[in-house]
């Protein structure tokens, strides 16, 4: 999760919304992203998303089945169908979305009868420093 982390503080000094993702396979990171929609004009530019799409490329591969997906803010909607889709084996969560989470709130894709791959799902890890650093992101934008 740490290394989530520092993706998602580096989105912030890019001033996105700070959010990071690894991707790792045999208990190493093939892939990081933060979040880029923003600077690649793109709104599916999620860190999850682009971690996700460079893990496929390096194991040439569209399934993630043997990966792991470590993210500092609970996917959204978008994201769990890819999370899903991709098979990817566990999911690891730092903060949960209330507000615009797809996984653990809002639609709970991952419990809908039409979700065809549940990944084993943990949330709470380092929610503490992940919501520090998405509050005081937003703070900051408020002009607080």
């Amino acid at each position: 999760m740490d290394a989530a982390l520092e993706e998602a503080k580096r989105a912030a000094e890019r001033q996105e919304v700070p959010v990071g993702a690894v991707v790792v396979h045999n208990n190493k990171i093939i892939a990081r992203a933060g979040n880029r929609t923003l600077e690649l004009n793109d709104p599916s530019a999620h860190a999850e998303v682009l971690a996700i799409r460079e893990a496929c490329e390096k194991l040439h591969s569209q399934r993630l089945s043997d990966c792991d997906l470590y993210v500092t803010l609970e996917p959204c909607t978008m994201c769990a169908a890819l999370i899903s889709f991709a098979r990817i084996r566990r999911l690891y969560i730092a903060a949960e979305d209330a507000k615009g989470g797809g996984v653990l709130n809002g639609v709970a894709f991952f419990d809908q009868e039409t979700c065809h791959h549940v990944p084993e799902t943990y949330s709470g890890m380092q929610e503490t420093v992940s919501g520090e650093l998405l509050r005081a992101f937003f703070k900051e934008r408020r002009g607080e």
